[in-house]
């Protein structure tokens, strides 16, 4: 029964905020310990992404139609609406 929805009376209110005001100080706590213990970094300190400004890639126009397996004259030709 005491999991259904009740109306909440102001003793039960300031209860919850007492008990939520405890575990964020607890927490709080626990996190202060570990702290020193946490390295800092990770994605800072080594760049995943790639520069910006960088100049454009030459694409070899024979090589790319050589690979289409259907191409025209100078495209390479899609599928269109079939997937």
């Amino acid at each position: 029964m005491d999991l259904l929805w009740h109306k909440v009376s102001e003793e039960e209110k300031e209860e919850i905020k007492k008990q939520a005001k405890r575990i964020m100080a607890d927490f709080s706590k626990k996190l202060d310990a570990v702290r020193g213990e946490i390295k800092e970094g990770g994605k800072d300190e080594v760049n995943f992404g790639r520069e910006e400004g960088g100049k454009p890639v030459e694409i070899d126009r024979e090589i790319l139609l050589g690979n289409a397996p259907i191409k025209n004259k100078d495209f390479i030709i899609a599928e269109k609406g079939e997937w």
